[in-house]
């Protein structure tokens, strides 16, 4: 079955097409800025400006037309109001001008399976780490189950905000993790509440030492430190909680090499694996839509809506087997 993914919820509009569980392309575009986020009428902007150029080289790459399409998925939630609807809209013209089927998956559900897709991870505590998100996650009974989640701002969130009102522009994780490795550990507020983590006070304590001339390559080395280690903590806690021996890292922040590491460093001393998903798949794309719509393509849908605060403990897992 070969399977068409939308992916619009945030800053990205991504195209990508998977045939049964192999993926055969994977494109996108990203919208960047130096100054300011994500604003949510420029990421609709974005996305419609980009959509007919994404579609016509997944199409390309891929070698195939609309007429090799089974089916088309794309993301219906959660997101952003404005750019969940772009990819909505999209996926119901191509739906409705080639007669192909369409269905809505949930982004967060696609960024796990496409983990458990492109890893050896079998059954792992995941610890979800993204712009908009952060939870740690695991399956039991017949979903997901959320254990612990950021009460405030989500890990991505708190890392892209400190770096705007340091002037380094959209999205700032990945500069944050540059300067970061010329700095040193300074004290930052360490947060975490039973299973879930807080990062709204550390964030404000850091842009104050900022604005006191506080050294920025300190800073960023020890937002991530704490940040990173407060995630951990509560991962470790997971394992040990539901009794499992694998912990897969996914979302955009899995591209931190240095969390990465951190974890990998908490799960040999606990005799666990640890897996992080590639950079191709950390970030949103459109494989995984595709590919979490190939494993619910038996599921019916009549209506096509978006759903901005879609939870993922809301979603029945029929297609995986009741542990």
């Amino acid at each position: 079955m070969k399977v068409l993914g939308i992916e619009s919820t945030a800053h990205t509009f991504g195209i990508g097409i998977t045939n049964n569980n192999k993926i055969l392309t994977n494109i996108r575009d990203t919208l960047t800025t130096e100054k300011g986020g994500m604003i949510p009428n420029e990421l609709a902007d974005h996305h419609n400006e980009v959509k007919h150029n994404i579609l016509k080289k997944a199409l390309q790459e891929s070698k195939l037309s609309m007429k090799d399409i089974d089916l088309i998925s794309y993301s219906e939630g959660p997101g952003m109001a404005p750019a969940l609807l772009v990819g909505r809209d999209f996926a119901l013209e191509l739906s409705k001008k080639h007669n192909i089927k369409l269905i809505g998956v949930n982004h967060i559900l696609a960024h796990l399976e496409i983990g458990l897709n492109t890893t050896k991870a079998i059954d792992p505590i995941f610890l979800f780490c993204s712009g908009a998100n952060t939870q740690v996650i695991a399956h039991e009974g017949d979903r997901y189950r959320v254990f612990g989640e950021a009460l405030s701002i989500a890990i991505g969130n708190a890392l892209d905000k400190f770096a705007r009102k340091i002037g380094l522009g959209f999205p700032g994780g990945p500069k944050v993790e540059q300067l970061a490795k010329k700095g040193k550990l300074i004290d930052l507020p360490y947060k975490v509440k039973g299973m879930d983590v807080d990062f709204s006070g550390i964030i404000t304590k850091a842009i104050n030492l900022y604005q006191k001339g506080e050294s920025v390559e300190d800073l960023c080395f020890s937002l991530q430190e704490t940040c990173f280690a407060m995630l951990i903590e509560v991962t470790e806690r997971a394992l040990a909680h539901c009794e499992k021996n694998e912990v897969l890292l996914i979302g955009g922040v899995a591209a931190n090499k240095r969390f990465s590491e951190m974890l990998h460093e908490m799960c040999k001393t606990r005799g666990a694996k640890a897996y992080t998903v590639s950079l191709e798949y950390a970030g949103d794309q459109g494989a995984m839509i595709a590919y979490q719509g190939y494993i619910e393509n038996k599921r019916k849908q009549k209506e096509f809506d978006i759903n901005p605060r879609w939870r993922i403990d809301e979603i029945e897992t029929f297609w995986k087997t009741k542990t």
